[in-house]
């Protein structure tokens, strides 16, 4: 199953231009934004604005929030960890945002290295073992990715069951590649390893699951 964010309350921007000018919505309310079909401001100009105004930050948040509290969700015990989770990464990253380079990597590797750290961070705090049922599909569109083609399709509900057992860094590599939809470069860029180093983990990640399944 896809996991879908609960009703529940998250924090985002509004035009008093700090972190304590947040204001309260609920994530459902949120919509899926890739299913638009209009075209989108890219990413950096809505940093640019949300730097003058910070209300324009909504507009990242609504871009970002489901696919922020699915990897969120891989990483935690329960929906309302990866709730509080996902409203960490927003307060943080709303808090950096003056320090995000215009025109560097990217937004999204940014946004997710902050998601990540602070799940390491909160791992450090209480661990958490993440349910088989709530570790979220690969996507259907998956295999048409080199390393996703070394697994065939029918083997993706057996890769789901083996997915908990992963490390949790390994385990990000999948969700943040196949789960989030990040490319490998930006996988690359959010783990800090080589875009090279980082396909190789995927593939051989993907070719030990298959075996697993397998047996």
């Amino acid at each position: 199953m896809i996991v879908e964010p609960p009703v529940r309350s998250i924090c985002v921007a509004q035009s008093s231009g700090d972190a304590t000018g947040l204001t309260q919505v609920g994530l459902a309310s949120v919509p899926a934004v890739a299913h638009r079909r209009e075209p989108e401001v890219d990413d950096d100009s809505l940093v640019r604005a949300a730097l003058d105004d910070s209300a324009a930050f909504n507009e990242l948040y609504a871009r970002y929030m489901p696919r922020v509290y699915r990897f969120c969700r891989t990483r935690t015990g329960s929906e309302e960890d990866a709730a509080d989770l996902t409203q960490q990464t927003f307060i943080r990253a709303f808090s950096a945002l003056g320090r995000y380079r215009v025109g560097s990597h990217g937004f999204a590797p940014w946004l997710f290295r902050i998601a990540r750290n602070a799940a390491t961070d909160a791992h450090r705090r209480t661990r958490h073992t993440v349910p088989l049922d709530d570790i979220a599909d690969l996507p259907s569109d998956a295999t048409t990715d080199p390393a996703a083609r070394a697994v065939a399709s029918d083997d993706l509900a057996g890769l789901r069951r083996t997915l908990a057992t992963l490390r949790p860094d390994i385990r990000d590599l999948i969700t943040l590649h196949f789960t989030v939809g990040l490319t490998v470069r930006e996988v690359a860029l959010v783990v800090g390893k080589s875009e090279s180093a980082t396909r190789m983990q995927l593939w051989r990640t993907l070719r030990a699951l298959r075996e697993e399944t397998q047996r």
